[in-house]
């Protein structure tokens, strides 16, 4: 069987925001996010998706059938918008039912439908309430309600947790993870955040300016950016520009400034370099570690971000991030000014060329 969702070379110009030959697929019961800054194009390519935009030029396919030139209604999609559009003249029952009562189902059919799924989402108490009184939470599990009611062979979400507060924001992202698990079908997750991405992804898309930086698994996009954009976006940390020479056995060496890191790979010439805060060990004293990369620096600045802390330590003039435990951070008793050394393997130094 091949991929539910494809689309083939699709561009769209739309003044502030445009898409640029986009191709993708999205294989049955995938949860597909497409990742990327403000203005990168993402809601632009759900209502593409949707039916709501024609491309000017590209086709969109569900299930094989070229669904370019069909309206919304005929595509078999569920779209949830980033504010859940949901109408403030009807309860919530009836937009749940807005979609089944445009296709003229029979009342009893109707109802049974609705009350399946608000029992299955959790939201069958709320049937009779007006969309003014329900929190963030609520508005959402509604509008997913309405999108899934139809059955849709594709369901688009675009930023369904940005509107909530961050607490409410981790319970509803595992709800969203329940729900694809519970009624499968392809979930098309648009956002601008790299740890919903993280969470929720079996691939993720990088969209860049309406160009497609990259696909791939969430470690390999995240551990391996194929551009300094996909890098710096994915919070890499640690990105320098640099030039390459092999060293042999299958390493190269790229000096960036006045440093120089093992990579593994055979280089020359200009590259960028880039690894991740937590790929990087620290220690105040000189370790013997099987990495080919040591570093000595000065500890110039911490953020605490929870479970960890991240040190900026200066390295001639260099600065590299890394994240330690906060368990570690107390036990080593780090302060500004301090000597330490980090420690990087080859392998987990990342290189663009």
């Amino acid at each position: 069987m091949g991929p539910v969702l494809v689309l083939d070379g699709v561009c769209k110009d739309f003044g502030v925001f445009r898409l640029v030959d986009i191709s993708l697929s999205v294989d049955k019961d995938e949860y597909f996010v497409v990742l990327g800054p403000s203005g990168a194009g993402k809601t632009l390519l759900l209502q593409v998706i949707a039916g709501i935009i024609r491309p000017d030029k590209g086709r969109v396919f569900i299930e094989g059938t070229d669904v370019t030139e069909l309206p919304p209604e005929e595509r078999s999609v569920g779209y949830v918008p980033q504010n859940y559009a949901l109408f403030p003249h009807l309860n919530v029952f009836e937009n749940i039912a807005f979609g089944l009562r445009i296709r003229r189902l029979r009342d009893s059919k109707v109802r049974r439908r609705v009350k399946d799924i608000s029992e299955a989402l959790g939201i069958g108490d709320l049937l009779y309430r007006s969309p003014r009184t329900l929190s963030g939470g609520e508005a959402q599990r509604v509008a997913l309600a309405r999108a899934l009611v139809l059955e849709p062979r594709v369901v688009l979400l675009d930023e369904p947790l940005s509107a909530v507060d961050p607490v409410l924001r981790w319970e509803l992202r595992d709800y969203l993870r329940r729900v694809h698990r519970e009624f499968g079908g392809v979930f098309v997750h648009v956002t601008h955040d790299f740890s919903e991405a993280l969470a929720l992804a079996s691939r993720i898309a990088v969209l860049n300016r309406g160009v497609v930086e990259q696909v791939g698994a969430p470690w390999e996009v995240f551990s391996r950016p194929r551009s300094v954009f996909v890098a710096w976006f994915t919070r890499a940390g640690n990105i320098f520009r640099g030039v390459a020479e092999p060293i042999g056995s299958g390493l190269s060496r790229v000096r960036v400034d006045g440093l120089s890191f093992v990579v593994s790979g055979v280089y020359r010439g200009r590259v960028a370099v880039s690894f991740r805060p937590e790929f990087v060990v620290v220690s105040k004293d000189r370790l013997v570690s099987s990495a080919r990369n040591e570093v000595e620096g000065i500890v110039c600045d911490f953020i605490d971000e929870g479970a960890l802390i991240l040190l900026e330590v200066d390295c001639s003039g260099l600065l590299i991030k890394a994240y330690i435990t906060k368990s570690s951070f107390n036990e080593m008793n780090i302060k500004r000014g301090d000597r330490v050394y980090l420690y990087v393997k080859a392998s987990q130094i990342h290189v663009i060329t």
